[in-house]
């Protein structure tokens, strides 16, 4: 029992120092995250191609466009094949605030590759990830 006690405690500061790392947003870090997305990936840019990225459900994802909306970062432009779907695209102020805060929005992973080496790093995220799969599996699952 102290193994698993002792892992979630390293895992839950993990979580905490990287979630609470010092960053001066003026939205919250999840709408953040997915205005990277819209202005740094080539990715479908849709309500939906949100919530698949994210693994969060549509109505989470609408309640961050709606945020992002309401305050000048997006614009949605309606598809021209099916007038039901709309892209969700950036605006200026929203690729202004990418620019300006990527760096340091990405600071810790850049201070963890550092310090732990290239390869050490690269095992980190690899583990992660199959934790992510089998948390997401489990989820899925009931």
């Amino acid at each position: 029992m102290d193994k698993m006690i002792r892992s979630s405690e390293q895992i839950s500061l993990f979580c905490r120092l990287n979630i609470h790392a010092k960053r001066e947003l003026p939205i919250r870090s999840s709408e953040m995250g997915m205005l990277i997305y819209l202005v740094k990936t080539e990715e479908e840019k849709t309500p939906n191609a949100v919530a698949r990225f994210f693994k969060v459900s549509k109505s989470m994802a609408t309640n961050m466009t709606t945020s992002l909306l309401n305050n000048g970062y997006i614009r949605k432009k309606q598809s021209e094949t099916d007038k039901r779907s709309f892209c969700l695209l950036p605006t200026s102020k929203a690729i202004r605030l990418v620019e300006e805060t990527y760096e340091e929005y990405f600071k810790m992973m850049s201070v963890l590759e550092a310090k732990m080496g290239e390869e050490d790093f690269d095992r980190l995220v690899s583990l992660l990830e199959t934790a992510n799969k089998i948390l997401l599996e489990e989820k899925s699952n009931g």
